[in-house]
């Protein structure tokens, strides 16, 4: 059983929401795995990015995407899986994505 989690619709979409999203280098990180990955389970993508961070701390930053429009969330089982937004994001900010993406990996 497969259950959309509440989103903002594509008119919704703001871009100082969808940057400031996109400002948190985890968010950034996150992002960047589910464009790589099309879809992932929550904990999965975190894990992908490289991030040593809590479950709690994963589904912080995954709300705060999920809230500005930039990634989509269902329930299937036990499993959240979020998928990047990536035709609402380029329909709403044509190049954002692919900019943001192409832009050079933040340095620790």
């Amino acid at each position: 059983m497969n259950i959309a989690v509440a989103q903002p619709a594509v008119t919704e979409l703001r871009l100082e929401s969808v940057l400031a999203a996109l400002a948190d280098p985890v968010r950034l990180a996150l992002v960047r795995v589910l464009a790589g990955q099309g879809e992932s389970a929550c904990y999965h993508a975190a894990h992908q990015a490289g991030l040593t961070i809590s479950r709690s701390t994963v589904s912080h930053h995954l709300r705060i995407l999920r809230n500005a429009g930039v990634i989509s969330q269902r329930v299937e089982g036990t499993a959240r899986i979020v998928r990047l937004r990536e035709d609402d994001l380029a329909a709403c900010f044509p190049g954002l994505l692919e900019a943001v993406l192409n832009a050079p990996a933040p340095r620790d």
